[in-house]
């Protein structure tokens, strides 16, 4: 699983980075959380609002900052 993160690395991009990973660890998925901090890679995948979470190439949420327990849905409904 892959995991993404796309922002400019603001506070809230940030969060939405450890929220991931905390998630990750929770579920005990195998899977990977890296950040996108590129504005034309960001822009180029259609996100207008950062934070934005991508899972496997796809964006699930954009513009807010997911909690730890939002992603676990996330990813629960993935796998």
């Amino acid at each position: 699983m892959k995991i993404e993160v796309l922002g400019t690395g603001c506070p809230k991009c940030k969060k939405t980075y450890k929220n991931a990973k905390k998630a990750i660890k929770e579920l005990e998925v195998d899977g990977e959380v890296t950040k996108v901090y590129e504005t034309a890679e960001i822009a180029k995948r259609g996100v207008m609002s950062t934070p934005a979470l991508s899972i496997n190439g796809e964006i699930k949420i954009s513009g807010e900052v997911p909690g730890v327990e939002e992603i676990k849905d996330l990813i629960e409904g993935i796998n």
